[in-house]
């Protein structure tokens, strides 16, 4: 069958904003029409997307894999027709996304002096999906740091950071000047892949709430600097690799030149 982009639109709509009257409102249309697209979605689609109750709309097994497929594949059909546009325009862009905790500014500062004629967007990264924008095409270049997935893409490798653990304030591990992995032996440790849903911000209440511990790269945990939390180095621990990345297919100028230079840069 033959994706209807729209109706896919109207689903995701629903999905995010699980009530018809609400994902109405936001697209501009009346409730009664959506609700019949979405019904002849799931006719074509030949599955339940969603199960609909007087209160509330929830979403299907199916409805939660379409829903996370169709994030994607919107995303990217979105950034094609950006591209499509700028080209038609003349404009020269390049999107450079950068991971929690890294800084790309050097970088996109020394970048800008040597083609002033270039928009720069920089796009913050999620700290549980570092890659999504290299794949999608929302971004040419990323600097990044593992694990990530970097399936079809170029990756150069330009440094490394400690690991910390996060602790809560009062801990009786938060004085010491650095610590090693055996001490964090008895701790629960809060796994970023176990709450991948959570902000960092709900990550870190919860440590300073005393559910667990985390460990996590210094930068990252600097930025979100608070009182109530100590941030202490894990002298043991393998650091972790930052790289600059990019798509291998990818053939632009302005790419190899960001690339180029910053690796010099991020380097030092």
């Amino acid at each position: 069958m033959d994706l209807d982009l729209r109706k896919l639109r109207y689903f995701v709509a629903v999905a995010e904003h699980r009530h018809f009257g609400r994902a109405a409102e936001h697209l501009f249309i009346a409730q009664p029409v959506l609700s019949r697209q979405i019904r002849a979605f799931e006719r074509e689609l030949g599955c339940a997307l969603l199960t609909r109750t007087t209160r509330s709309v929830e979403l299907t097994a199916a409805g939660r894999r379409l829903h996370e497929e169709a994030r994607r594949v919107l995303t990217t059909v979105d950034a094609a027709v950006r591209r499509v546009h700028e080209a038609d325009r003349g404009v020269a862009r390049l999107a450079v996304a950068f991971a929690p905790g890294l800084h790309v500014s050097e970088a996109v500062r020394a970048f800008a002096d040597a083609h002033p004629g270039v928009e720069i967007d920089l796009i913050p990264l999620r700290w549980y999906d570092q890659h999504s924008p290299l794949h999608d095409g929302r971004a040419h270049v990323g600097f990044l740091r593992r694990p990530f997935d970097d399936t079809g893409l170029r990756t150069i490798p330009v440094g490394h950071e400690p690991r910390a653990a996060i602790l809560p304030a009062a801990h009786p591990l938060a004085g010491r000047p650095s610590l090693l992995s055996a001490d964090l032996g008895g701790e629960k440790l809060l796994d970023a892949q176990q709450r991948r849903a959570a902000s960092i911000e709900e990550k870190l209440e919860l440590i300073a709430a005393s559910y667990g511990i985390g460990v996590g790269p210094l930068s990252a945990a600097r930025a979100y600097s608070r009182p109530d939390l100590a941030l202490v180095p894990v002298a043991d621990a393998e650091p972790y690799e930052t790289c600059l990345a990019a798509p291998e297919d990818n053939r632009d100028e302005r790419v190899r030149d960001f690339l180029t230079i910053a690796t010099k840069v991020l380097r030092g």
